[in-house]
């Protein structure tokens, strides 16, 4: 007689994945057309377009910074209205709009779905993914990304593991043309708009400045366009689920390597080195941008891990994929994103 431990075991990997319907392929095909649409409206503002954020001068006294709070919502209003305006009368702000939003939802796509193809091949319930419009600059780019969720139990730590990595790998190797794009049609600026005070400086990735030293692109002068802007949201993506914390990517991948008392370290770890480089961001480079990731952080670590059936250790093959794994991170990372120039 069998054991039922057996037998349930047997039963869960011999089962198939659920099959989405139609109206699942409706719903989240309409969450991906409304975050083009909010992606291009944002990929036209500045930031990452050529259309100011807002118009008028910088307040000087409380009574300014009231009234400019209280005309906020109004005249948020009239940005985005006016951009759409213009985005059906110029074909020039469209297409850049389009190359941005596009290429970025290119890049959030492969990332997902590499997770998503994995769960299929492990038998592994999940949803498709799910992606998040966002009114623009309140979600800068007009999306706050996109996500699956995992509905069964992972197999083994191998499954865990290969599903964990497969969305960074995917996302990573879809930004590189993107990137090269990018840096191949990039203006250079004279000095003097180098530098200029109010405005935001981004900071490159390893990968960014490997390839554009291989062009020979100087950076230092470079404009930054709509396939800039997408790759180097697309590696502040990679590298912020690569942080190896709660159910992050990157802690999907700790947990399978090194199991789950290293796991629960390392999200304590991220945790207080980032709140640190928050800090210092703040004061040395004044980069506010670090304290959302340690909020992330935060969250995240709270979050216990699902345990695998099979805990059996990872093989030879799948370490050296960590590797590769960590050298993506490397190259997509960087302490301070964003500072105020």
């Amino acid at each position: 007689m069998n054991d039922p431990a057996d037998v349930t075991e047997t039963f869960y990997f011999e089962r198939q994945a659920l099959i989405p319907t139609a109206a699942t392929w409706f719903r989240h095909g309409l969450l991906l057309l409304l975050t083009i649409v909010t992606a291009t409206i944002a990929g036209s503002i500045y930031p990452f377009g050529r259309l100011p954020f807002m118009v008028g001068p910088d307040p000087e006294t409380w009574a300014d910074v009231a009234d400019l709070l209280y005309q906020l919502p109004y005249s948020y209003l009239s940005v985005v209205v006016n951009t759409v305006y213009l985005l059906a009368t110029d074909w020039e702000l469209l297409k850049d709009g389009l190359s941005f939003s596009l290429s970025l939802l290119f890049i959030l796509t492969s990332h997902e779905m590499g997770h998503y193809i994995a769960c299929r091949i492990y038998r592994v319930d999940a949803t498709l993914p799910y992606f998040l419009p966002t009114p623009p600059m309140i979600g800068p780019a007009g999306t706050f990304g996109a996500f699956i969720r995992i509905l069964s139990p992972f197999p083994s730590r191998k499954a865990v593991f290969d599903i964990g990595i497969a969305g960074p790998i995917a996302g990573f190797v879809a930004l590189i043309p993107i990137a090269i794009i990018g840096l191949m049609t990039m203006e250079t600026a004279i000095p003097q708009q180098v530098g200029q005070g109010g405005t935001l400086v981004f900071a490159d990735p390893l990968l960014i400045r490997f390839v554009a030293m291989i062009l020979g692109q100087d950076l230092t002068f470079g404009i930054g366009n709509a396939f800039y802007f997408a790759a180097w949201v697309g590696l502040l993506v990679t590298a912020l689920n690569l942080i190896p914390s709660g159910q992050l990517d990157g802690g999907h991948a700790i947990y399978a390597i090194f199991g789950e008392r290293v796991h629960y370290w390392t999200g304590r770890i991220a945790f207080a080195v980032m709140a640190t480089l928050s800090v210092i961001g703040l004061v040395y480079f004044n980069s506010p941008s670090g304290f959302l990731i340690a909020i992330l952080l935060g969250i995240m670590m709270r979050i216990r891990h699902p345990e695998p059936w099979d805990d059996a250790p990872l093989d030879a093959k799948r370490r050296i994929l960590a590797v590769v794994t960590l050298a993506i991170f490397v190259l997509s990372f960087v302490p301070f994103p964003i500072k105020i120039g």
